[in-house]
Parts: structure tokens; C-alpha cells; sequence
């Protein structure tokens, strides 16, 4: 006679702070406020029944909670999940399936919602399936789903990290280029658990990171706008080119920041000059009443303790880095906020470590 096997895991994810300054598109910090997923699951010898089990139970609670979806073929984090099992011929989930997500990260808010759900997703399909997938290949999935990736590399690996897109063969760029609807499709109302069997897989070797040094007296101040800024429309905003002076502005700056944090006791005068940017910064100023004034009059001489001050990711959020002085720090950024009608929250965060899944009991 069979038994079932019951299976209970958590996986939690940090939020992310991309660009950090000079970094566009290069760098990521993970900051301590979670994705949370408490799993529960049964088992059985026979693991791919002819008719697939009823679909996953989900409950979410936190940030977004009235925002996200439940029905585990449109949420993104169980989409995510169930490209991850059918790319390693496992078609269905697991039966008596039952989610419940807490989250601490605000979306649209610069802080990698996004992609703390999409690294989410890839741990919570290599869990069910007993995949193994190592890391590289946790981030091939990923990077399928999330083309960027400076935030899901520091989400999935946690810390202060600089990552690139390797250069690909033709048949490996195809595949990497490959529209999301085709890999994550959105399941129809008339869709069936069959449709979407066979997605694409992603190739080998997508993505390539290193991670920095990072002072242990380093904190970052998160100064929250409240109102969201979606990514699109903050990547819409930026020029198509950009002049050499610009961009060798950038790269001496981020080849002196990536060093600059790892070092103790950390230089302000040095950080400070190292976190300016001109490649995408001062065309999303607009975006965010306040920011410029934010940006240009909160600096070490006038807060000290203060590091540095950059947008985060896409913004709205603006970080500072600092080893204190945080109540003044953000206190002035949300006079300077209000001032242009936008009211702030702030939190003060550490650098986090990198994606966790801890198995919590499995019996018969």
C-alpha cells in the first residue's frame, strides 16, 4: 500500500538595491527585508499521475497582498516555479500543494519585488522537483524570466555583486531571446494543466557574477516614496546613446566604488564622488519631485556618517550608505520629499545574505 510522503520547506529571498550609483545595469546589493514562502506538499511513489493533481493552494500576506494574484497559473512566483519543473520533465506539482508568501519588500519601489519573486520561484521548482540544480543553472532560470541581472544574482547569492551577460552562440542567443510570454505564457480561462507543457529551456551559462568586499560598517538607509514607479516606464525615459565623456564618467567611478565599500574604515570623500552617475539617474529625476535637491545637498559635510546617496534600482527609493547619522540623514530627505508633495517611510538595512531554503520535516 502506498504512503504519502509529507513535505514542509521554507525559502526566503532578500530584497535587492540595483545600480548603486555609477553600476547601471552591473551591480546589486542585497538588503534585509524578505520574500518568505512557507511550503507544505505530499508526495507519492507514482510522481506523474495520468490526471495532474488539483492546483496549488496560495495565501499571501504583507507588501502587495491586495495586489497579487492567488491563482497559482497567473502569480508569478508558481509560473516561475512550474517553468523550472517542466524544463526538468516533471509536468505537474506535487499534490496537497499549499503556499503561504509573506513579503516585506514594497513593490514598484526600486527595491527588486520582482526579483525576489522570480528567484522565488526558481528555488521553490528546484525544491519540489529534488532538481539539484546548482547555482549557474538556478540563475540560467532565472535570467530566462528576469533579463536584467544585477538583481536577481544579488537575490539568489546575497551581498554586494557585479554580474554580466556572457556572450552566447547563435543557437544559445536565440533561445535566450525568446519573448517571455513563450516561457512564462499566461494561462487562458479555457486553458487546461496540459497547455504549456513544453517550454523552452534556457541555455547553459547565461549569466557570470563576482561578488565585492563589503564593510561591515556600512548600513543602507532605504527612503521610501510612497507611490510606485513601474520599471518600464523609468527604462523609457532613457536616451538611446550616450556621449563617451558620460560614460567614461561612469566606469572610472564604479571601477573606484566596487573597492572603495569593501574597505575599513570606509572614505566618505571617496564613496560619495564614486556613487555619482550620469547614465540614468539624471534622466529619471523627473520621475521623483525631490530627488535632484536629495541627491545634490544630503552629503557628508552636511550629514556625517554619510557615505553616498544614489537612487535604488529604478527608483523611487532613494539609499544612502552610511555608518551613521541615519535618523538625520533621513529625516532631511523626507523634508525635502514633503516639500514637493511626497510623503516618505525609511528603513534602515543591512546587507543580506543570499537566498535560503530550509527543509522543516518530511514524514510518512
Amino acid at each position: 500500500m502506498d504512503r504519502t510522503t509529507l513535505r514542509q520547506f521554507t525559502i526566503r529571498v532578500p530584497a535587492t538595491s540595483a545600480n548603486i550609483g555609477p553600476g547601471f545595469d552591473v551591480v546589486g546589493l542585497s538588503l534585509s527585508l524578505d520574500l518568505i514562502l512557507t511550503v507544505s506538499h505530499s508526495s507519492f511513489p507514482e510522481q506523474h499521475p495520468s490526471s495532474p493533481p488539483p492546483p496549488p493552494k496560495i495565501t499571501y500576506s504583507g507588501e502587495g497582498a491586495k495586489e497579487v494574484p492567488l491563482d497559482a497559473y497567473k502569480n508569478l512566483t508558481t509560473r516561475v516555479a512550474l517553468y523550472v519543473l517542466r524544463c526538468n520533465n516533471v509536468p505537474h506539482f506535487p499534490p496537497n500543494l499549499t503556499i503561504h508568501a509573506h513579503n516585506e519588500i514594497p513593490f514598484g519601489r526600486g527595491l527588486g519585488s520582482s526579483g525576489a519573486a522570480v528567484v522565488a520561484g526558481v528555488l521553490l521548482g528546484n525544491t519540489l522537483g529534488n532538481l539539484n540544480l546548482s547555482v549557474s543553472r538556478q540563475l540560467d532560470f532565472a535570467l530566462m524570466v528576469e533579463r536584467h541581472p544585477d538583481n536577481v544574482t544579488a537575490a539568489l547569492v546575497g551581498g554586494f555583486i557585479g554580474s554580466y551577460l556572457r556572450e552566447l552562440d547563435r543557437e544559445a542567443t536565440e533561445a535566450a531571446s525568446i519573448p517571455l510570454a513563450e516561457v512564462l505564457p499566461e494561462y487562458p480561462k479555457e486553458a487546461g494543466p496540459e497547455w504549456g507543457i513544453s517550454p523552452p529551456s534556457p541555455p547553459t551559462g547565461i549569466g557570470h557574477y563576482v561578488r565585492f568586499g563589503w564593510s561591515e560598517e556600512i548600513r543602507a538607509v532605504a527612503i521610501i516614496p510612497q507611490f510606485e514607479l513601474s520599471t518600464a516606464k523609468a527604462r523609457d525615459v532613457l536616451p538611446q546613446a550616450y556621449t563617451r565623456k558620460d560614460l567614461v564618467f561612469n566606469l572610472q567611478r564604479l571601477a573606484v566604488l566596487t573597492t572603495a565599500l569593501g574597505q575599513s574604515p570606509p572614505d566618505p570623500e571617496l564613496i560619495y564622488e564614486a556613487m555619482k552617475d550620469r547614465i540614468h539617474q539624471p534622466y529619471r529625476k523627473a520621475l521623483i519631485p525631490g530627488l535632484p535637491e536629495v541627491l545634490s545637498s544630503i552629503t557628508p559635510d552636511t550629514h556625517p556618517g554619510l557615505l553616498g546617496i544614489c537612487l535604488s534600482g529604478a527608483g523611487p527609493t532613494t539609499l544612502a550608505l552610511a555608518t551613521g547619522g541615519y535618523d538625520e540623514i533621513a529625516a532631511s530627505a523626507a523634508e525635502i520629499f514633503k516639500r514637493e508633495g511626497v510623503d516618505v517611510v525609511w528603513k534602515l538595512l543591512e546587507v543580506a545574505p543570499g537566498s535560503l531554503v530550509t527543509i522543516t520535516s518530511s514524514s510518512r
